[in-house]
């Protein structure tokens, strides 16, 4: 691995621990708040009606890109971008104050949609939208939530490949679907090749799977974010990669941190494990080790990438997070039906 892969590595890691720290800061607000999206958290038929949700977006925005509705689409990440913003900043500001940066975020966007842009409007998605996920799937609808989209990544990326084509669609837009991670001091996503060229260089690195899925749980969201987490689903498996020393940029889906962060932080909300004592956060020895086994899945996943190697990101990085989340359970003393959301069943 080359020296500026390693930090690129680092950075990706970094931009996965805001998402997740700062979805577990946000749920003690957004519960006060009221923003619970569902009635009853606990229903496994939320995480059906989701998974439905996706697949249907994912078909309407293929048929966007076909017949030339990409400026529709790129406005409505921009404005969900707004809308989850807005959600994260009035959780330490009044609401109307909140307005002004969440709009500056969308105005950031559209007329400079620079790499640091996009990955700032994308910790700030990723860490709402996994704080509204979270208190609104309980455990068991959270765990039905990750194994099902691990498998849809899967065989959409391994089998189906059609969320290449609209993975290539939403790249080009600059719009907060992918996280982008500069190789160099020098890099501008604006300068040279399109992100989509650049995607296609580094094969795998392009993975992005459904980060704005996270919004679409929320009622309003519920379109908007679908499309994030399809695009994350196309990797660009497939492609020709460049050497390792070659390449400007790494793309990874801002799903690929958000359908992890769910679990966390809905763990750190449903769980009855103990709060651990850690300053500014709500978090318990289950969804820390859901942090710890979705970040072992994501250095897997790099190692993969880096070589220039096509893989679906949720397999590795929910696998870990449940993983995570299951052993942290046990050593806490919550007994596995409890853990799993399955005791009210019996």
């Amino acid at each position: 691995m080359f020296p500026r892969e390693y930090r690129g590595v680092a950075f990706v890691v970094g931009l996965f621990v805001i998402v997740q720290v700062g979805a577990l800061a946000l749920v003690p607000e957004f519960a006060a708040s009221g923003y619970q999206a569902v009635e009853n958290p606990d229903n496994p038929a939320n995480s059906v009606l989701y998974v439905v949700a996706i697949v249907a977006m994912t078909g309407l925005m293929l048929a966007a890109f076909r017949y030339d509705f990409d400026g529709a689409i790129r406005l409505l990440i921009v404005g969900v971008s707004a809308w989850l913003s807005w959600y994260v900043f009035s959780a330490v500001v009044p609401p109307l104050a909140a307005a002004v940066p969440a709009v500056a975020v969308a105005v950031g966007l559209l007329v400079h949609p620079e790499w640091y842009v996009i990955d700032t409007a994308g910790v700030l998605m990723g860490a709402g939208a996994a704080g509204l996920f979270g208190i609104s799937f309980g455990l068991l609808p959270a765990l039905i939530l990750l194994a099902v989209l691990a498998v849809y990544d899967a065989v959409s990326v391994y089998g189906t490949e059609h969320m290449l084509s609209l993975a290539e669609g939403v790249m080009d837009l600059n719009i907060p679907v992918v996280l982008v991670i500069p190789l160099s001091l020098s890099y501008s996503l604006l300068d040279g090749e399109s992100a989509s060229d650049e995607a296609a260089d580094v094969g795998a690195d392009a993975e992005v799977e459904g980060d704005a899925n996270a919004d679409e749980e929320v009622a309003a969201d519920t379109d908007a974010n679908a499309e994030v987490d399809d695009a994350a689903d196309a990797e660009g498996e497939g492609l020709e990669s460049p050497e390792p020393g070659d390449r400007d940029a790494f793309f990874i889906g801002l799903g690929d941190a958000v359908i992890p962060t769910v679990l966390i932080a809905s763990a750190a909300t449903f769980s009855p494990a103990a709060d651990l004592s850690v300053p500014l956060v709500g978090v318990n020895l289950p969804a820390l080790l859901a942090m710890v086994g979705t970040l072992g899945g994501l250095l897997v996943l790099m190692r993969w990438v880096i070589r220039g190697r096509a893989h679906a990101g949720l397999p590795l990085l929910n696998g870990g997070a449940i993983g995570g989340y299951l052993i942290g359970s046990v050593v806490a003393g919550v007994p596995l039906l409890e853990a799993l959301g399955l005791a009210t069943f019996f």
